[in-house]
This record gives C-alpha cells, sequence and structure tokens, in this order.
C-alpha cells in the first residue's frame, strides 16, 4: 500500500514535468501539501474498493492487472473531476486535460511495473535459484501431454512451488491445431497430434534428458496411443503421472499428480458420481461392512466415513486384513471406526454386534471368490457364500436393519463353477427375502445329530434386501491384475489360461460409488417399481490377453520378447465369457447413469427353506455333487421340490 501511494505522488509529479505545466501555485506551500494528502486519500480509498490488495500476486494473472487499471482509471477521472469543481471557484493556471493523461498512463505503468517484475521473477529460473536450499533435491525435467489450457496452469504452479519439483520442459498438445513452436510462458510446444509417440521416442533417445512424463487429466480418453505412450515412457526409466488437479495454493501451489495405474490405461470411461447424493444418503448413518477388510469392503469403509457415516463397524475374520484396512483411515476418522475379527457364519457373535452397533444399512460384502480355489473347497464356499449370507440376512431382519445390501457377482449368471452357484444361490435368498419382506426363524444346532435345523415358519420384517452385481475390480485381492503384477516383477511367464478370455472390468472405487447409489435408489422405490437385484453397466468386456500385455509394456518391457506369455488351459469352473443378465432378465434402464435395474424369476422363499436341510445334509456328507444340486433348486423354475431330507432333483446345470 506504501509503495503504491509514494507511486502515486511519482505520477502526479511527473504527469506534470512530461507535459511542462506551470502551476500558478507552490506544490510545497500549505495549500500544495493539503492537495498532496487529498489525492493519496482518494487513491488509497479507490485502489482498495478496486480489489488491489485481494490478490496474492505470485498468482496475479490478466485480471489482477486489470483491477490496477481500473483504479488508476477511476482515481484519474476524480482528481480530473476534482480539478473542474475547484477551478470553478478558484481558477489555477497550468491545468489542463494532457496533465490528466499523461498521469493516467504513468501511474498504470509505474504501479504496474514491480508487481509484473516480481512475477517475472518467480516464474524465472534465477528465483528458483536464489531460493533453493543447499538440501534441496535435483529439480526434474518433465515433458507435459494434454490440452494447451492445462499446460498453462502446470507451467505456471511448477514455477510457483516451494521447494520447486519439477520444471516443464516441453509440451506435447492433444490438440491438432495448436500452434506448434509457439511458447507458453516460455515453454515451446514441440508436439501435435497424431506425432506425440513419434516426437517422445526421439526424446528419450537422448535427445533431452527426461525424469517425468505427465499427463493431463482425461488423457486416456483424448489419446489413442495413451498406453503406448506410458510403455515408451517406462522403457526408457521415466516416471509416469497424471495431473489430476492443485491443493495449498495458499503455500506457493502445488500439483496433484497421481501415478498411472492399470484402471487409467484400459481407458473404461469414468462415471461422474452423483457425490451429493450418495452424501445425503450416507452422512450421519451407521453403516456396517461385513468382509471390510477386503478389497471392496475396504473402499466401502472410506468411502462411509468420507461421506459423513456417523459411525461404521468392519466384521471381517481376516486379522492382518483390519490391521491393513486400520493403516489407511485418516487420523481424523478412526474415532468413528470399529473393526471386530469375527466370521459372518458365527451367529451369535454376529448377532451381538448388530444388535449393539444399531446399523442404518449392512453392506454384506463377506464372500469367497477365487473360482479354481472353491472347486475344491467347495464345503467352504457353501458355507461363507450362503449360510453366511443366510445369516447377515436373518440378523439383520430380526435387528430391524433397515436395509441390507448384497455384493453379487457377474459369475452368478448362467453358473459354471462352485463360486457361480453360491453366488447365484445368495442372490436368491436376497431377492426372496426382498419379495416378501420376510425372513426365515433362526437357525440352529440340533444336538441330537449334528445337523442344523430349519423351522418352517417365518415372521414380517422391514428391512429392505437388495443385491447389486457387477464383474471384476482393478486391483482387488486375487484378481488378474496383482497376479500378473506378481509374474511381471518376477520377470516372467505370464500365464493366461485362454487367448479369447474376456471379462468386465471397473475400478474399485468406480463400483463402491455406484453400489452406495445403489442403495440410495432403493431406499425410495416402493411397489411395482422396486427391484431387487441393481446390475452396474461394466462397458465393454475386455481381453485377458490384451490386459496382459497392456501391464508389461506399462513395466516397460516387451510382451512375448522381454517377458512370455504362456496359455495354460482353462482351469475348472472357468468360462471364456462372462454376462452381467440371463436370458430370462429383463434389464430396466433407470434415471442413474450406470446403473440398471434387474427383473427375474425369483424362487419363494418356502423353497429355500425346504432345500436348506438338504444343503445341509450333502454338506456334512462331503456330496459335492448332491450339494450343487441343491444350490441349482434355489434358481430353477419347477414347480416341486424334494421333500425335506430328500435327495435333490437333477439338473442340467454342469459345474466344473
Amino acid at each position: 500500500m506504501i509503495q503504491d501511494l509514494v507511486m502515486v505522488l511519482v505520477a502526479v509529479a511527473l504527469s506534470l514535468i512530461l507535459s511542462q505545466s506551470r502551476l500558478s501555485f507552490d506544490a510545497f506551500s500549505f495549500a500544495g501539501l493539503a492537495c498532496w494528502s487529498l489525492i493519496v486519500l482518494a487513491a488509497h480509498l479507490l485502489f482498495r474498493t478496486s480489489g488491489l490488495y485481494n490478490t496474492v500476486w505470485r498468482f496475479a494473472s490478466t485480471p489482477d492487472f486489470f483491477n490496477i487499471l481500473k483504479g488508476c482509471g477511476s482515481l484519474t477521472v476524480v482528481l480530473y473531476l476534482a480539478s473542474l469543481a475547484f477551478r470553478f471557484f478558484h481558477p489555477v493556471a497550468g491545468l489542463n486535460e494532457r496533465q490528466f493523461i499523461v498521469f493516467f498512463l504513468v501511474s498504470f505503468t509505474i504501479i504496474s511495473a514491480p508487481r509484473l517484475y516480481y512475477r517475472f521473477l518467480r516464474d524465472g529460473a534465477s528465483w528458483r535459484i536464489l531460493r533453493r536450499a543447499p538440501g534441496d533435491g535435483p529439480v526434474k525435467q518433465a515433458l507435459f501431454i494434454g490440452r494447451l489450457s492445462e499446460a498453462d496452469v502446470i507451467v505456471r504452479f511448477t514455477r510457483t512451488a516451494m521447494p520447486a519439483e519439477y520444471a516443464i520442459a516441453g509440451i506435447m498438445a492433444t490438440e491438432m491445431d495448436a500452434p506448434l513452436g509457439t511458447k507458453i510462458q516460455g515453454v515451446p510446444v514441440v508436439a501435435l497430434r497424431p506425432r506425440l509417440l513419434e516426437v517422445l521416442e526421439d526424446y528419450v533417445k537422448g535427445t533431452e534428458n527426461l525424469d517425468l512424463l505427465i499427463f493431463g487429466n482425461g488423457a486416456e480418453r483424448d489419446i489413442e496411443d495413451y498406453a503406448e505412450l506410458v510403455r515408451v515412457a517406462r522403457h526408457s526409466g521415466i516416471a509416469v503421472v497424471q495431473f489430476s488437479g492443485l491443493s495449498e495454493l495458499g503455500q506457493g501451489g502445488r500439483l496433484v499428480l497421481d501415478t498411472v495405474e492399470m484402471e487409467t490405461i484400459m481407458r473404461r470411461s469414468a462415471v461422474a458420481t452423483d457425490t451429493t447424493r450418495i452424501g445425503a444418503f450416507v452422512a450421519g448413518k451407521r453403516v456396517m461392512v461385513t468382509g471390510g477388510a477386503g478389497s471392496i469392503g475396504r473402499v466401502l469403509v472410506k468411502r462411509a466415513l468420507e461421506l459423513g457415516a456417523e459411525a461404521v463397524l468392519v466384521a471381517d475374520n481376516s486379522e492382518f486384513g483390519i490391521f491393513q484396512l486400520d493403516q489407511l483411515i485418516a487420523d481424523k476418522d478412526r474415532e468413528r471406526l470399529t473393526s471386530r475379527i469375527v466370521d459372518v457364519t458365527d451367529r451369535p457373535h454376529m448377532m451381538r454386534l448388530v444388535s449393539e452397533f444399531k446399523p442404518a444399512i449392512l453392506f454384506h460384502a463377506a464372500a469367497l471368490k477365487h473360482v479354481p480355489l472353491l472347486e475344491e473347497n467347495w464345503e467352504a464356499a457353501i458355507e461363507t457364500n450362503v449360510f453366511g449370507t443366510l445369516a447377515c440376512a436373518e440378523i439383520a431382519a430380526e435387528c430391524g436393519v433397515p436395509q441390507f445390501l448384497l455384493i453379487s457377482s457377474d459369475k452368478a449368471v448362467d453358473p459354471t463353477s462352485v463360486l457361480g452357484v453360491t453366488k447365484r444361490a445368495a442372490e436368491q435368498i436376497v431377492s426372496s427375502l426382498h419379495e416378501t419382506h420376510a425372513t426365515p426363524s433362526r437357525l440352529h444346532a440340533a444336538a441330537a445329530n449334528g445337523h442344523r435345523a430349519v423351522a418352517s415358519s417365518v415372521h414380517r420384517s422391514g428391512t429392505k434386501f437388495i443385491a447389486v452385481r457387477f464383474g471384476n475390480v482393478f486391483g482387488s485381492n486375487g484378481s488378474v491384475a496383482t497376479i500378473f503384477q506378481a509374474q511381471i516383477e518376477a520377470g516372467g511367464p505370464v500365464t493366461i489360461t485362454d487367448r479369447r478370455m474376456t471379462r468386465y472390468f471397473m475400478t474399485v472405487a468406480e463400483a463402491v460409488d455406484l453400489v452406495i447409489m445403489s442403495a440410495a435408489d432403493a431406499e425410495r422405490r416402493q411397489g411395482k417399481d422396486d427391484y431387487a437385484i441393481y446390475m452396474l453397466d461394466m462397458g465393454k468386456p475386455v481381453p485377458i490377453l490384451e490386459v496382459a500385455e497392456t501391464m508389461i509394456r506399462m513395466a516397460g518391457k516387451s510382451p512375448y520378447t522381454d517377458i512370455p506369455i504362456r496359455f495354460t488351459g482353462i482351469r475348472p469352473g472357468e468360462k471364456l465369457h462372462e454376462t452381467l443378465h440371463g436370458e430370462n432378465e429383463e434389464v430396466v434402464k433407470l434415471d442413474i447413469a450406470k446403473i440398471f435395474g434387474l427383473r427375474s424369476d425369483v424362487v419363494q422363499w418356502r423353497r429355500i427353506e425346504a432345500a436348506l436341510p438338504a444343503l445341509l445334509a450333502a454338506t456334512h456328507d462331503h456330496d459335492k455333487a448332491a450339494a450343487l444340486d441343491v444350490l441349482a433348486g434355489f434358481y430353477q423354475a419347477e414347480d416341486d421340490l424334494v421333500a425335506r431330507g430328500q435327495a435333490a432333483p437333477k439338473t442340467a446345470v454342469q459345474i466344473g
């Protein structure tokens, strides 16, 4: 402020000197000093009202210099009008319009100049050299690939960051009509589409020393050669990140740069999450997540805390998984998180947890899911995926939990594996309870024969039961992404069962938000518009071979040359291609992006209830064929079902 007031006084003096004015009064007389004081006061008030002192000048841009223009213009007009009024009563020789024009030009120039010079220093290499501490690391040379509008932001903030981490050496524009060879804040535009890959290869061959490749936000959708650009960079030892925003603006401006992961490379179109809606649904509620230490459950827990859940209870039987989850939760959220080591099939323990915690929604994500492994361990699959779901659903109804949501799988559609059959049975349990809003009476241990017995009565429940069905999740425990990553790090070979195999993929964050959105939608639906099963739009299926080849390239290697790919043959229970809905299921488009409702045949609860003793008996007798036949009866369309304790009818479903 003091600098500006001094500059105003200098501008007045210079305007009089440059216009060769000879005033009829002494500038240092009492009247002259009073005039100087009034000019200073007027300047200060006008500069404050024009917003001149609301700007952080290290980030100044064109609008900020317009404020100076506005302030100097306003001051000139005010002084000119004041001189006219004064001269009306007391004529003053030597004053005319020329002095005020010169004053405006001089004042704008000398007030803007120090700020402009400061920006120049802040943006230049000399400032960074002067401010660098002896312990600061070397500045990384980076190449930016993206839109020119983002390049302008990134160049500016890399220069203002303290300490400086990156220096942009060149810009590769995704716009085809960008001005090649021109500069943005002194950084040259070195390439345009479609020559991005060719120019990058020239850079990495030694024409320039690069440490970092920065992609613009959404570049994976804008650039056809995105995966190949990542491969070339990583093969040359260049780190690859993606710009996603800004943070810490008040502390010098920092870029948010995210590591490029597999889900970005596969270029699935991102779903715009309605954060307001899911936030309003979760905020203030008590949320319970079974399997909360697993891949999907872990993100569900974090998301519920982020959205303002009053409290979150995690129920999982993995001690190490719960320990890992605790490390991921921010300190400010830990007081709202409770973790319990418990198996979902332990009904008394689960009943105590639910009755004490009183959740408003129970996300049931606990499940065994490894296809080949469950072919051998089918008893565990039935125990967890079927009876675990049954126990949790029953407890939710008995404790009056308003909503129960099952995390299902595309393996449940036309199942050919133990996993698929058990997940389909879990879906039918939830669908049947959804239709009747009823729950079976309590399963209990029968001391006489060691088997569980099922009473025939059901009682009404206010719990809303739904299931959400979707395909594979990138990076989840045991997924192809994690398996391939380990194989690549070990030097190969990468093993694929069949070169024709495809799967649906979705990011875990995307899946979790859509699961919560499905729950929010189900809460408001009643009657004919109600759905027991929701299905997520997974886009197009992706060839597994393409996933493997892309991940190898991402690691800076060449498929088949550096890392071999071996085809091992389809394993028991696997399909070549998964589907998200069966032929007898009607897919209903909802008013929510990427979510559909499913209308499917639902087995009446009395049939499921009648089949449970036979399933228990088959499991106890280690009779896999009989157990799978009983499970197939959960979703077969026959009107009759065998009586309790008799063998279940044979079905046409083939199980690996």
